[in-house]
Protein backbone atom coordinates (compact mmCIF):
# COMPACT_ATOMS: atom_id res chain seq x y z
CA UNK A 1 0.00 0.00 0.00
CA UNK A 2 2.06 3.21 -1.21
CA UNK A 3 2.01 6.34 0.21
CA UNK A 4 3.10 9.41 -2.28
CA UNK A 5 3.83 12.64 -1.28
CA UNK A 6 2.99 15.68 -2.97
CA UNK A 7 4.91 19.07 -3.21
CA UNK A 8 2.58 21.81 -3.44
CA UNK A 9 3.60 24.45 -6.28
CA UNK A 10 1.61 27.12 -4.16
CA UNK A 11 2.49 27.05 -0.64
CA UNK A 12 5.47 24.96 -1.11
CA UNK A 13 3.96 22.25 1.83
CA UNK A 14 4.02 18.42 1.54
CA UNK A 15 0.81 16.57 1.32
CA UNK A 16 1.18 12.44 1.93
CA UNK A 17 -1.69 10.64 -0.21
CA UNK A 18 -2.15 6.95 0.76
CA UNK A 19 -3.41 4.39 -1.67
CA UNK A 20 -4.59 0.79 -1.37
CA UNK A 21 -2.95 0.20 -5.44
CA UNK A 22 -0.51 1.59 -7.28
CA UNK A 23 -1.86 5.01 -8.74
CA UNK A 24 0.86 7.08 -11.25
CA UNK A 25 -2.12 9.15 -11.98
CA UNK A 26 -2.82 10.72 -8.68
CA UNK A 27 -2.51 14.15 -7.69
CA UNK A 28 -4.41 15.07 -4.81
CA UNK A 29 -4.79 18.71 -3.95
CA UNK A 30 -2.75 20.30 -1.07
CA UNK A 31 -4.18 19.68 1.85
CA UNK A 32 -2.82 22.60 3.55
CA UNK A 33 -3.89 25.24 1.27
CA UNK A 34 -6.44 23.22 -1.12
CA UNK A 35 -4.84 23.93 -3.92
CA UNK A 36 -4.85 21.81 -7.28
CA UNK A 37 -0.84 22.78 -8.04
CA UNK A 38 0.91 19.84 -6.72
CA UNK A 39 3.31 17.33 -8.12
CA UNK A 40 4.88 14.16 -7.15
CA UNK A 41 7.89 13.92 -5.39
CA UNK A 42 10.38 11.08 -5.05
CA UNK A 43 10.34 9.48 -1.32
CA UNK A 44 12.48 8.57 1.33
CA UNK A 45 12.64 5.13 1.99
CA UNK A 46 13.52 2.85 5.13
CA UNK A 47 16.13 0.22 5.51
CA UNK A 48 15.20 -2.86 7.79
CA UNK A 49 18.55 -4.15 9.85
CA UNK A 50 18.55 -7.95 11.32
CA UNK A 51 20.40 -8.36 14.49
CA UNK A 52 23.30 -9.81 12.28
CA UNK A 53 23.82 -6.55 10.49
CA UNK A 54 23.27 -4.45 13.80
CA UNK A 55 26.12 -6.74 15.31
CA UNK A 56 28.28 -6.95 12.59
CA UNK A 57 28.28 -2.52 12.12
CA UNK A 58 28.45 -1.66 15.80
CA UNK A 59 29.65 -4.46 17.83
CA UNK A 60 28.00 -7.05 20.74
CA UNK A 61 26.65 -4.52 23.59
CA UNK A 62 26.95 -8.06 25.82
CA UNK A 63 28.09 -5.66 28.25
CA UNK A 64 24.94 -4.03 28.42
CA UNK A 65 21.04 -5.37 28.58
CA UNK A 66 21.07 -5.93 24.70
CA UNK A 67 18.75 -3.77 23.38
CA UNK A 68 19.33 -0.83 20.65
CA UNK A 69 19.62 1.59 23.54
CA UNK A 70 22.64 0.42 24.39
CA UNK A 71 24.39 1.45 21.01
CA UNK A 72 23.31 5.09 22.47
CA UNK A 73 25.64 4.25 25.62
CA UNK A 74 29.10 6.09 25.54
CA UNK A 75 30.35 2.67 27.40
CA UNK A 76 29.67 0.74 23.48
CA UNK A 77 32.03 2.99 22.25
CA UNK A 78 34.86 1.00 23.27
CA UNK A 79 33.42 -2.71 22.22
CA UNK A 80 33.06 -0.74 18.74
CA UNK A 81 36.63 0.39 18.90
CA UNK A 82 38.35 -2.92 19.95
CA UNK A 83 36.67 -4.64 17.41
CA UNK A 84 37.90 -2.33 14.52
CA UNK A 85 41.38 -2.11 16.13
CA UNK A 86 41.05 -6.49 16.07
CA UNK A 87 40.02 -6.12 12.00
CA UNK A 88 42.80 -3.94 11.23
CA UNK A 89 45.41 -6.24 13.17
CA UNK A 90 46.67 -3.32 15.41
CA UNK A 91 47.14 -3.21 19.36
CA UNK A 92 44.99 -1.05 21.29
CA UNK A 93 47.37 1.98 22.75
CA UNK A 94 47.50 1.56 26.19
CA UNK A 95 45.66 5.11 26.55
CA UNK A 96 42.42 3.97 24.93
CA UNK A 97 42.66 0.49 27.16
CA UNK A 98 42.10 2.61 30.03
CA UNK A 99 40.13 4.81 28.87
CA UNK A 100 37.63 1.75 27.63
CA UNK A 101 37.87 0.19 31.10
CA UNK A 102 37.31 2.85 32.43
CA UNK A 103 33.85 3.80 30.94
CA UNK A 104 32.91 0.34 31.48
CA UNK A 105 33.53 0.97 35.15
CA UNK A 106 31.17 4.32 34.87
CA UNK A 107 33.95 6.51 34.77
CA UNK A 108 33.65 8.44 31.42
CA UNK A 109 36.67 10.44 29.57
CA UNK A 110 36.05 14.03 28.97
CA UNK A 111 35.16 14.26 25.49
CA UNK A 112 31.89 12.07 26.12
CA UNK A 113 30.80 12.75 29.78
CA UNK A 114 28.06 15.00 28.32
CA UNK A 115 26.28 12.26 25.31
Amino acid sequence: MPIYEFRCADCKKVTNYFTRKIDTEARPPCEHCGSPNTARMMSKFGRSYTRQDILEKYGDPSTGRGGPDDYRDPRQIGTWVEKKFEEYGMDLPEEARTMIDAAREGEFPEPVKDL
